[in-house]
């Protein structure tokens, strides 16, 4: 665990319709889901009053990239709503690749025996677990803690 920076981290699953939420303890030992915010102009409002509560040492939030690391669609809906997050918190915001998050989070609920329409106000979050899951692992196995943040740092330019 050499590297790893202690604190709590909140992981943001972006999405069009719903921004999945979730924490881990200070160890990072486990991310656990938290809420489901809907996305409206009030969602960045809803996630600074989420992180009075648990005073997180960064947002993670995923970075929907496709399978060969490009962008897509909603690459630049996530950046701009994870600029606008650091922004409005003053909470550095990290960015982290989160290729298959949501397949993960829909593969866990159906093994879990939960269909598609009624995991549907639940897999953001699980999404979110994911995400921050795999960023807690990684920081933990290189010492480094990954992604880029908002605004770029030195180590990501």
């Amino acid at each position: 665990m050499s590297g790893f920076r202690r604190g709590v981290r909140l992981g943001i699953d972006v999405g069009k319709a719903r921004v999945g939420v979730a924490r881990c303890d200070p160890d990072g030992m486990l991310a656990v889901p938290i809420e489901t915010v809907p996305r409206s102009e009030s969602s960045i409002g809803r996630l600074v009053e989420i992180a009075a509560d648990y005073e997180p040492l960064e947002f993670v939030v995923g970075l929907p990239v496709n399978m060969r690391g490009d962008d897509t669609a909603s690459t630049l809906d996530a950046r701009e709503f994870a600029a606008a997050l650091g922004e409005r918190s003053g909470i550095p915001v990290r960015l982290v690749d989160e290729r298959l998050s949501t397949v993960s989070a829909h593969a866990a609920l159906r093994s879990s025996g939960r269909t598609q329409k009624n995991s549907r106000s639940i897999v953001d979050q699980v999404a979110a677990v994911v995400l921050l899951q795999q960023a807690i692992d990684t920081e933990k196995s290189t010492g480094r803690p990954p992604g880029s943040t908002i605004p770029l740092d030195e180590e990501s330019r």
